[in-house]
């Protein structure tokens, strides 16, 4: 996998988050943290080297989670995009194009299924 490309965790509950972050890290990702959706775009609008958002709906602050991956999709549309809640499973229409779901608290089967498709997809890039 190229150490270039970056996974954007935003998470507004320190403990998920850093949890997630480990997760991502033991599969060899390289990752960057957001606590806020306006947070994420802000880190998003000064790097070139985020190939993945992974963003929980529910978050404080101007936008929500869905909100930021409609938006992610729209301005930087390669990006790889998982959207995550304990709370709500949205339909799939609501969800932007090409964007995977993940029920909380993260299976590990199901979190380590992802990664690897994460993975296979960053090599086609």
């Amino acid at each position: 996998m190229d150490k270039i490309a970056r996974v954007l965790v935003v998470e507004d509950e320190i403990l998920v988050r850093l949890d997630l972050v480990y997760s991502l890290e033991g599969a060899g990702f390289s990752t960057l943290e957001a606590g806020s959706a306006d947070e994420a775009i802000t880190i998003l609008e000064g790097r070139s080297d985020i190939r993945v958002v992974f963003t929980d709906i529910q978050m404080p602050g101007s936008i929500d989670g869905m909100a930021l991956a409609h938006c992610v999709r729209k301005r930087w549309p390669p990006t790889i995009l998982v959207v995550s809640s304990g709370r709500q499973r949205p339909a799939g229409n609501e969800l932007p194009s090409k964007t995977a779901f993940l029920t909380k608290p993260y299976h590990p089967v199901e979190l380590s299924r992802l990664l690897d498709r994460i993975s296979a997809e960053l090599l086609s890039w």
